[in-house]
């Protein structure tokens, strides 16, 4: 049984930083996406970045520059450092995997993932 499983979130001011946490359990794809995405209140859940078997990387334009996502294979934990963060990064965050992926965008269809963690709640304050 896959599962994943978020920590990390909190609550910092605006300009801080913040490192989130998804270890990973029962996954055994060879080619794979993992993302991160965040679901802010009263808005539709929404990509944030993702990296797939190879270690490629990719952003959303909001979070480019600001956000790096990371992945441990020894330790199946897949990372997102957040830094400069604004009070618009408030959400739940959520990692998600989908297996038989052979790109790092994977963060543009949420639709698309197989598993999701249960999140963790960031919130950024003035």
């Amino acid at each position: 049984q896959v599962q994943l499983v978020e920590s990390g979130g909190g609550s910092v001011q605006s300009g801080g930083s913040l490192r989130l946490s998804c270890v990973v359990s029962g996954y055994a794809y060879s080619n794979y996406c993992m993302g991160w995405f965040r679901q802010a209140p009263g808005k539709e859940r929404e990509g944030v970045a993702s990296i797939d078997s190879e270690g490629s990387t990719s952003y959303a334009n909001s979070v480019k520059g600001r956000f790096t996502i990371s992945q441990d294979n020894a330790k199946n934990t897949l990372y997102l450092q957040m830094n400069t963060l604004k009070p618009e990064d408030t959400a739940m965050y959520y990692c998600a995997a989908v297996g038989d992926y052979y790109s790092p965008h994977c963060w543009k269809s949420y639709d698309g993932m197989d598993y999701w963690g249960k999140g963790t709640l960031v919130t950024i304050s003035l």
